[in-house]
């Protein structure tokens, strides 16, 4: 594996483009013993155990390839990204996903096309941070127009759109994605986007220039889609929602599902909204913290909605009470 070194300028270049938060995940180094999947952690600190802050140095480590980082694209002080990402990794995900890129060439939005370990990943950069709704609205759209599978949307298997949620509370993290230009420590390689030269400088050059979508753009474009560029005002309707037992108020995931082993604070276990849709048939997309079961999420990226859902326990109101906590 070719050791690169990144040059300060291609650190910060990196910075601008694709950072819009501190937090972040590191890939294991080595795969787990029984999946054989080398899973994302939240990196934590050696004196107080709070998690790490992503710092100019560890962007470093991962353009140089020591490392292996993951990004969020929401920031939830803002509910922006600064960039699209659209993941396939199915059998026909790579034409898709050409085909994307040139729709949106017709519509005068440039992006970059990154290869993938099984299809490509397409990125669209914000001139300034963009809606993650708006973000998500516009892809959701053009996929659609398309005839593009969106995963999560019905389907078994599709495009996964990230931003994957219009909005975040404060101190959620929402889906990361594996920061681009790393080392995929699965196959030990590094993927390079179509267009540029094979080493660090040109391929962070050839981004620094794709021309940015402006906010009034982005707007203009879902219009065009016939998105409401605002979420749309309906009158609340009377739900008949269950009576349960007061100690049962609070939803548990692990009333509903086996866990199937546990890795280090998580314990593991199988989607159910994978599950429902033929997929994870390993068992092991779904982490549940150990100390707080109440936090879990699912690796291939169905959101607690869909999950509840899957199990017949939807996410209701918060005044109605029951099933009321994720």
């Amino acid at each position: 594996m070719q050791r690169y070194r990144a040059s300060a300028a291609s650190i910060e270049d990196y910075w601008r483009l694709f950072v819009n938060r501190r937090p972040y995940v590191l890939q294991s180094m080595r795969p787990h013993p029984e999946s054989g999947r080398h899973y994302y952690f939240r990196p934590k600190g050696n004196k107080d155990g709070e998690p790490l802050s992503l710092t100019a140095d560890t962007v470093r480590r991962h353009l140089e390839g020591h490392v292996t980082i993951g990004l969020y694209a929401v920031n939830p002080a803002t509910q922006r990204c600064k960039w699209i990402a659209v993941d396939g990794d199915y059998k026909d995900s790579l034409k898709h996903l050409c085909g994307l890129q040139w729709e949106l060439r017709q519509q005068g939005v440039e992006s970059a096309l990154e290869q993938s370990r099984r299809g490509a990943h397409l990125w669209v950069f914000g001139e300034q941070p963009l809606l993650a709704r708006e973000c998500r609205l516009l892809m959701s759209g053009l996929a659609g127009k398309l005839g593009i599978p969106v995963k999560g949307a019905g389907t078994a298997e599709g495009v996964e759109i990230f931003p994957k949620h219009d909005e975040l509370k404060d101190g959620d993290f929402g889906n990361a994605v594996r920061g681009p230009l790393g080392i995929h420590r699965a196959v030990g390689a590094r993927f390079w986007f179509y267009g540029a030269d094979y080493d660090l400088d040109h391929q962070v050059a050839f981004l620094k220039n794709v021309k940015k979508l402006p906010q009034a753009r982005m707007e203009s474009l879902v219009h065009k889609l016939g998105q409401p560029t605002e979420p749309a005002k309906t009158e609340s309707k009377a739900v008949r929602h269950w009576r349960v037992p007061e100690e049962r108020r609070e939803f548990r995931i692990l009333d509903h599902i086996e866990a199937r082993r546990r890795i280090g604070r998580n314990w593991i276990a199988r989607c159910p909204s994978c599950a429902a849709s033929g997929h994870d048939r390993s068992g092991d997309n779904l982490a549940i913290s150990v100390d707080e079961p109440q936090k879990y999420i699912c690796w291939a990226g169905c959101t607690k909605e869909m999950i509840r859902a899957s199990l017949g326990c939807p996410i209701p109101e918060r005044r109605e009470g029951a099933c009321a906590r994720a």
